[in-house]
């Protein structure tokens, strides 16, 4: 399933871009919860590589996403609009 990505998510990678931090220091801070909105908790994780995010919809139904930090200035940027989710398990 394609999710869009809504503003509040582009606002999470501008912070996540600001941080100005490498993948090898993302590792040192890892945190599954570091940005949270209404729809969006997530953060880095250093057994993916990669960052991770659960996206609540209008019905409160939860859905998993990752991207690398990589991904993340093309997010910021409109490069990437979407991403694949799937309902949480």
């Amino acid at each position: 399933m394609k999710h869009k990505f809504e503003p509040e998510f582009l606002e999470i990678c501008h912070k996540i871009s600001q941080e100005n931090l490498d993948l090898n220091e993302w590792n040192l801070i890892e945190s599954s919860d570091q940005f949270q909105t209404n729809k969006y908790c997530g953060g880095f994780d250093g057994t993916e590589n990669e960052f991770t995010f659960s996206y609540f919809d209008d019905n409160n139904i939860e859905f998993w996403f990752q991207l690398p930090l990589s991904d993340i200035k093309k997010v910021e940027t409109g490069i990437i609009t979407e991403i694949d989710i799937r309902k949480a398990q």
